[in-house]
């Protein structure tokens, strides 16, 4: 190695620091948001990419799903299991963190648009008259409305153990 290689890859380090603070000052949002940036450029480990883009606090900040049981009936033809319907609104930018489910569950979107992720799957938008499927146990990474002004809705059908228990396994 010569001493113009080293320079070179010191130079380059410093201009892309330099480009990065130059960034951070001329940014709209605040240093913070700048920094959330660079973290969610560099991982997405256990939230989704770029998940506080649409927020300067983060996932935290963001506004919850809103989960409204609807009915749980007995499979007299599967002993043992029940189905339960639930209906679970996003409100804008709404955001549900990493989760599993007891039973099989399939969802449907009704109203706007889902991004969901399970474990080891890529993230996925789906709208309405779309489904997915979550076998039971399955790691559900994240899901969320990413639309900054509408709602969006879908209806999800559990198929679990009888009695009509939890429908969440927190994480």
């Amino acid at each position: 190695m010569n001493a113009f290689s080293l320079h070179g890859r010191r130079g380059a380090g410093l201009a892309a620091l330099l480009l990065a603070a130059g960034w951070m000052l001329l940014a709209p949002a605040a240093p913070r948001s700048a920094v959330q940036w660079f973290g969610d450029l560099c991982t997405s480990l256990g939230r989704p990419m770029f998940a506080s883009a649409a927020t300067t606090a983060g996932a935290g900040a963001r506004p919850a799903t809103i989960v409204k049981p609807l009915s749980c009936e007995p499979l007299p033809n599967v002993p043992g299991k029940n189905v339960t319907t639930v209906s679970v609104e996003f409100p804008p930018l709404a955001y549900s963190p990493a989760h599993r489910h007891p039973g099989s569950v399939t969802a449907v979107v009704i109203e706007g648009t889902v991004r969901s992720q399970l474990g080891g799957t890529p993230a996925q938008d789906y709208r309405a008259g779309q489904t997915f499927f979550e076998p039971p146990g399955t790691l559900h990474v994240f899901a969320e409305n990413p639309d900054p002004v509408r709602s969006a809705k879908l209806l999800a059908f559990f198929v679990t153990d009888e009695n009509c228990g939890p429908l969440l396994i927190p994480e």
